[in-house]
């Protein structure tokens, strides 16, 4: 009988019905598809040439081989495999499982401990694996999909090293249908347009591809593109609204409306939308794009966005969201300054340098004779009845050396900009010069 954390093949019978991804996981680790980078001269290659496997963190999307290899580890090293999950494990179970293992470490057999979604323990449970994996009572290898850096304890990284698993292509996930269908003794019945389909279906996925695929083996007469999507359900994109997924998406987006490249924004606005992304949280990160990268070089689009924004909530989903695609089309297409944004950031950077500093006297209002008495106001130059409605004087602390903030860029309106500030610069230092002599 299997136990809590056997395999998932262990305990039937070997003509027991099970999943054609079951049957297909590879009986040695060179016969892993798609991650050539970790085999042969890579780090899992060296490892096993070695015959030294350190703890490990894999780090990849779903359907990517994280289990096969941690069992074909586990194989190669002649090591026991123990699989947990994070999901269903807690603190009991974990306790049974580290004196299991240091039972085994009595008798002289090692133990690989996989934990699968090993980023869903919380940070006292990830402590609690530290010692085990000091003392070597357990190798260490964790499978995650969100990045470890966020999720997993520092304590742990430090201990493990992480190995970045890729997503399939196209040409590793037909590979694995050409072993499916040598599994299933027969070739799929689809034309070449619906095979080139179902590998993009699968998006990716090599156990979505081999799901999809078995689905399909029964079928009769040859299957076209429009009848296989009407029968099959393409996976979900991977994306989840709080992970890592969300920022990679967000921060593409957001570079390709600053490289001015409305195609590339398009389609990563679109990304979002269809993995479920909040337009409301996407309203908000493109007028800030607005302000940030677009600036004062097109004032107007601020207001563009705005009025998608409000657009939006007027329409809805999904007609709304064409709203929020335009703005994102006429951002990149928009000339570009950071100069308003490097301005501000300049501003507080001095503004927290001198915080405690008065402001000079002369545009100090007095109200009151005290005040007046005090010298509050005394100096101020009214600008509108100055020469060119200019008056040059200086608005900065006395004493604090005037800095320069904004230095607009010679595009779109803010090289109207520069010039205007070309012309202060030079009227304000006309200014001094006459006060001073």
């Amino acid at each position: 009988m299997a136990d809590l954390f056997s395999s998932p093949s262990e305990g039937f019978a070997e003509d027991a019905p099970r999943p054609l991804a079951n049957r297909l996981r590879p009986k040695a680790i060179g016969e892993v598809i798609g991650q050539d980078h970790l085999l042969g001269d890579g780090p899992l290659g060296s490892m096993l040439a070695q015959r030294q496997l350190s703890s490990l963190i894999l780090w990849g999307p779903p359907g990517v081989g994280k289990t096969t290899i941690a069992c074909l580890l586990a194989d190669a090293t002649d090591l026991h495999f123990v699989q947990i999950s994070a999901i269903f494990s807690g603190v009991a179970e974990l306790k049974k499982t580290f004196e299991a293992a240091r039972l085994r470490r009595t008798n002289g057999q090692g133990t690989l401990l996989f934990v699968d979604e090993i980023h869903r323990f919380n940070k006292a449970q990830q402590d609690g694996f530290l010692p085990h994996m000091e003392d070597g009572t357990i190798t260490l290898v964790g499978a995650t999909t969100e990045n470890p850096s966020f999720e997993l304890n520092a304590a742990i990284l430090s201990r493990a090293q992480v190995l970045v698993l890729k997503r399939l292509q196209p040409k590793d996930l037909e590979r694995l249908l050409q072993r499916a269908e040598a599994a299933l003794g027969a070739p799929l019945p689809l034309t070449g347009e619906a095979r080139e389909t179902l590998v993009e279906m699968a998006d990716g996925d090599g156990r979505a591809l081999l799901n999809l695929a078995e689905q399909a083996a029964g079928w009769e007469g040859k299957v076209g593109r429009s009848e296989l999507t009407r029968r099959l359900t393409r996976r979900a994109a991977q994306y989840d609204k709080s992970g890592e997924a969300h920022f990679n998406l967000i921060s593409a987006l957001h570079k390709s409306v600053r490289g001015s490249d409305p195609d590339a924004a398009l389609y990563w606005l679109a990304r979002m939308i269809e993995g479920g992304e909040d337009p409301r949280y996407l309203a908000r990160r493109i007028t800030r794009m607005a302000v940030e990268d677009v600036g004062l070089a097109d004032p107007q689009a601020n207001a563009v966005c705005l009025q998608a924004w409000e657009h939006y909530e007027r329409l809805g989903s999904p007609e709304g969201e064409q709203a929020l695609a335009n703005a994102v089309a006429y951002l990149a297409l928009a000339p570009k300054s950071n100069a308003g944004y490097a301005a501000w950031k300049a501003a507080r950077k001095a503004a927290k340098a001198t915080g405690s500093e008065p402001p000079p006297a002369h545009i100090l209002n007095a109200p009151t004779a005290m005040m007046k008495d005090l010298g509050y106001g005394a100096g101020y130059e009214y600008d509108h009845d100055a020469e060119d409605g200019f008056s040059g004087q200086d608005y900065f602390p006395e004493g604090m050396k005037r800095p320069v903030l904004y230095v607009p860029k010679e595009i779109g309106h803010e090289r109207e900009l520069a010039r205007r500030a070309r012309w202060l610069a030079e009227k304000r230092e006309e200014r001094r010069r006459r006060r001073d002599g």
